[in-house]
């Protein structure tokens, strides 16, 4: 795999993984009942804490072991997209959110 520095690129992924991430989400709480205000609050608190914590912005240690996660994105056959830091998704999910209840 050839790993590629394209921050425009992987920014544009970024948006498109946090949209279907809330969308995901937002079908599940729905199908377990819940309406409204409850909807969109539990559904912006769980995307932003996955985002969180793919962001490696939420610690991570289990059993004395510290787990750093660093997003990638597949855009070819052979070839990984990174900005060159940490990813920034949870930056996206209250603007998703605005988005969707337009």
């Amino acid at each position: 795999m050839r790993l590629n520095l394209d921050p425009t690129l992987f920014e544009q992924q970024q948006a498109l993984f946090v949209r279907a991430l809330v969308q995901s989400i937002r079908v599940k709480l729905q199908e377990a009942g819940l309406r409204g205000e409850a909807l969109e609050e539990t559904t912006a608190s769980i995307a932003f804490s996955v985002a969180s914590t793919i962001d490696d912005t939420s610690a991570i240690e289990i059993d004395g072991s510290e787990v750093h996660p660093y997003l990638t994105f597949r855009t070819g056959d052979a070839a990984l997209t990174h900005c060159g830091e940490n990813a920034y998704t949870h930056e996206f999910v209250y603007e998703t959110l605005q988005k969707m209840l337009e």
